[in-house]
């Protein structure tokens, strides 16, 4: 079940709403009707690994136990306890996401034999996992308290706005809220506000790119010309950051409603002027977990700080895929990260700000063929196509149609990527301030807004076929 289904909205977020707000008293029970739908909504697409997430976040469970009761007078115990639950937790993961990939170049480089597993990956796995590392990781640090209910910790790994495809929401960031929040109309409408908004980002912007994407991208090369693969590269750059960044704007408008407060996961990364400060904008809450609980532990900048970028950019490369792609992506924003710290991060803050601001898109731009393709000769031959090598056409009449047609998309979607919404809600929030009349002017024009995004949405929902989420699959 995807946030941008009409199932979802029309009938399991609107059944969870009704039973969270009028039927559900106390926060207690309140927590149990999230658990329960919640449970639900994983279970909706694969029930059978609902009991591989109750495991691994039992495992974590009675690890911070033994962590909290032991770390004082016999910490050995306690850091065992800690190497355990995190060793366990890390491989449910190799096992249903690695061992495969892992195994077959073995056997390939060898000659051995090895059986595969052929084990489908469990939505969610990643971030879950990441998750329950945060909560023991934190236990153990004394940053959090140990959580003496299995379900409230349940709940918190379950919880299905941010279950699937995230952000990361560290246990410390909702330790209070999961046993004392507030919800009120104001903060609910806000979140229902932010649901529309990321909406519109899958259904209209992401999804239009995204066929534009797979139109020139999943085709047969040999027809590609140059500005074919510009213009499907283009909107692939445009399709993942829509796709990913409106998955975290539901999230966030979710748990607003119903009373929690998630970390922002995006912050207008194509407006930045090197690739450090984009990933600082993008995906904030994985690099967050790499420098918080990987970079920092390793020894950070303090020592061996170009081996510990390689470790963790190989790591995130591999976290978003068994592939040998992904592993490339991950080096080839190792490489641009140090060089950057050696020398060019100076160069690029003496330089036009539009200069720098164009190497970060390029950059950017190429590492997303990386992170497109899997298959290394189809990679290396759009590359080709990408600087005209080969007997590729600069243009042909299909081309251009699709530019001219999609046009006003392009502009509106550029447009959309840059901070202009913040500065719109900053100058409505401060007319709503001034007086009574302007607030409830605000109000309802809050309310007209989001039935018009609602109906907007719904349309683009029922006449698409084309309607995935990229991240579920990480």
């Amino acid at each position: 079940m995807v946030f941008s289904s009409l199932v979802f909205i029309y009938a399991f977020l609107s059944i969870t709403l009704i039973l969270y707000f009028f039927a559900a008293r106390t926060i207690q029970q309140k927590n149990v009707v999230l658990l329960i739908m919640s449970l639900i909504f994983y279970a909706w697409g694969e029930p059978k690994w609902i009991v591989l997430m109750l495991i691994s976040t039992g495992v974590e469970y009675f690890g911070a136990l033994l962590v909290e009761r032991y770390r004082e007078e016999r910490p050995a115990i306690a850091k065992l306890s800690l190497g355990v639950s995190v060793t366990v937790a890390l491989s449910f993961l190799f096992i249903f996401k690695y061992f495969d990939f892992f195994t077959f170049n073995f056997n390939q480089t060898f000659g051995t034999d090895i059986k595969l597993l052929g084990l489908t990956l469990p939505i969610g796995i990643s971030f879950y996992t990441f998750q329950t590392i945060t909560y023991i990781v934190d236990v153990y640090r004394k940053k959090a308290e140990v959580q003496r209910s299995y379900w409230n910790l349940l709940l918190y790994v379950s919880m299905f706005p941010q279950l699937i495809a995230g952000p990361i929401v560290k246990y410390v960031d909702v330790e209070k809220q999961l046993t004392s929040r507030t919800y009120n109309g104001r903060k609910a409408g806000d979140g229902v506000f932010r649901f529309l908004i990321g909406l519109t980002k899958k259904a209209i912007f992401a999804n239009i790119a995204g066929e534009m994407a797979t139109q020139f991208l999943d085709g047969d090369f040999s027809e590609l010309s140059v500005l074919g693969a510009w213009i499907g590269i283009l909107s692939y750059t445009l399709q993942i950051y829509f796709d990913f960044s409106a998955y975290s704007d539901m999230a966030i408008g979710l748990g607003k409603i119903f009373g929690f407060d998630y970390p922002e996961n995006f912050n207008y990364p194509y407006i930045a002027k090197s690739v450090s400060e984009f990933w600082k904008r993008w995906h904030i809450s994985l690099t967050t977990f790499f420098r918080e609980y990987l970079y920092i532990p390793l020894g950070g900048n303090r020592r061996h700080h170009v081996l510990n970028l390689l470790i963790v950019w190989a790591f995130t490369g591999l976290w978003h895929g068994a592939s040998w792609n992904f592993i490339l992506w991950g080096l080839y924003y190792y490489v641009l990260i140090v060089l950057e710290r050696l020398f060019l991060g100076n160069v690029l803050e003496k330089i036009p700000g539009f200069i720098s601001h164009i190497y970060t898109l390029l950059t950017v731009i190429i590492g997303w063929v990386f992170f497109y393709f899997d298959d290394m000769t189809r990679l290396k031959t759009f590359f080709g196509i990408l600087v005209g090598v080969g007997d590729h056409p600069f243009a042909n009449i299909t081309d251009k149609t699709v530019l001219i047609n999609h046009i006003l998309f392009f502009v509106l979607a550029i447009i959309a990527v840059t901070p202009v919404s913040r500065l719109i809600k900053k100058y409505f929030m401060k007319f709503t301030e001034k007086g009574n009349t302007n607030k409830l002017i605000g109000d309802a024009s809050m309310v007209v807004a989001s039935l018009f995004l609602l109906f907007i949405n719904t349309a683009a929902i029922v006449g698409s076929s084309y309607n995935p989420f990229l991240y579920f699959r990480f």
